[in-house]
């Protein structure tokens, strides 16, 4: 299977209340799956540097009658960039989205400014040896030392699919 993210949300423990910050939003599934997850007492900010990607998720949020939706056209490769105020999330997702940063220091550092003590992130990346694979990978152990070296701790580590590899990390 190529990604099934459904089963890779299921690894984050989301209830409902919870804040998610998902980076990267893209196309915008883990957006639209957390929001529905998380009940309308809950929030999800849906962050990307694409405008018209943003848009759509907007409008699928809309369609799908779900209100607890926040669009942010945001930089996360810098500390602050995200526009968001710090411990505001529960939850964060990092989805596809190592592999194309050239700063993943300060990435790593807007997600601990993001996260609550004892919040969550889930990271998912590309394998290597997969001919779909892009050209610049953000192999697993090294996203694992990264927020490591911040006051992470792995909680698990999982397949996510047959070309990527998901990390799920404890701040302290």
């Amino acid at each position: 299977m190529f990604s099934d993210p459904n089963a890779n949300l299921s690894k984050l423990g989301l209830s409902l209340g919870m804040k998610v910050v998902d980076l990267g939003a893209g196309s915008g599934f883990y957006t639209i799956e957390s929001a529905r997850r998380v009940g309308p007492g809950g929030r999800v900010y849906a962050i990307d540097v694409q405008k018209d990607l943003l848009e759509r998720i907007r409008t699928a949020g809309a369609q799908q009658n779900l209100r607890n939706i926040e669009v942010v056209w945001a930089n996360a490769e810098k500390i602050g960039g995200t526009k968001l105020r710090e411990n505001i999330a529960d939850r964060v997702i990092a989805s596809n989205v190592l592999f194309q940063i050239e700063k993943p220091e300060e990435f790593a550092l807007e997600i601990k400014r993001l996260i609550k003590p004892g919040g969550k992130v889930m990271v998912i990346d590309w394998n290597g040896g997969s001919p779909l694979s892009p050209k610049t990978l953000f192999p697993s152990a090294r996203a694992q030392m990264l927020f490591e070296k911040i006051g992470f701790k792995l909680d698990q580590s999982f397949g996510a699919g047959d070309h990527h590899y998901g990390l799920v990390l404890t701040r302290s």
